[in-house]
């Protein structure tokens, strides 16, 4: 043993001369808890750090809502088509169509008036196409419906088609023309 431990155990009674009111140091022990409590307690709705994740999921909730009813092609059937069917039919026409239809607006030798006109015709086949997806959609007889819609989208075709012929018929007598000796 060193010297250290060798003095307390001779002075041990010295130590113990002051004795611990323990009633006192409990009050003193309470009120410290009772003013951290006072001074610490944050409702949780008032926490920075909760209204921020709170903000963030919130933003993630929207923006999966909205990404999953863009561009979800079943949530957009389900609305303006009757069937997986008529939705087919109308990408592949629709498609067809708007290209034959870029063709006649910017080609180069066809008068304004002749755009005009045409297009005049093929806003009465969208008008008539409109009606007909209503009536789709009111369940009137589908297969004939549907049959009536592929023979209007048939209709724009053709008329673009003989439109086209028209113009290159015309340019080809031009060219032909040109030649003659």
């Amino acid at each position: 043993m060193d010297n250290f431990e060798k003095y307390i155990k001779k002075n041990k009674e010295a130590f113990n001369v002051h004795k611990v009111d323990k009633d006192k140091l409990w009050q003193g022990i309470t009120s410290q808890l009772e003013e951290d409590d006072k001074v610490k307690v944050i409702p949780l709705w008032k926490s920075r750090k909760l209204r921020v994740a709170a903000s963030i999921i919130l933003l993630m909730g929207l923006s999966l809502t909205a990404f999953l009813m863009v561009g979800n092609p079943v949530s957009q059937s389900i609305d303006g088509y009757a069937n997986e069917e008529l939705l087919d039919i109308d990408m592949y026409y629709k498609n067809l169509v708007y290209q034959q239809v870029q063709l006649v607006k910017n080609h180069p030798t066809l008068a304004t008036e002749d755009k005009e006109e045409f297009l005049s015709f093929m806003d009465e086949l969208d008008d008539e196409y409109e009606q007909l997806k209503l009536e789709m959609q009111n369940n009137l007889d589908n297969e004939l419906v549907l049959e009536a819609i592929v023979n209007n989208y048939k209709k724009r075709i053709e008329l673009i088609e003989n439109l086209l012929k028209q113009i290159n018929a015309s340019k080809n007598e031009m060219d032909y023309e040109g030649y003659i000796l």
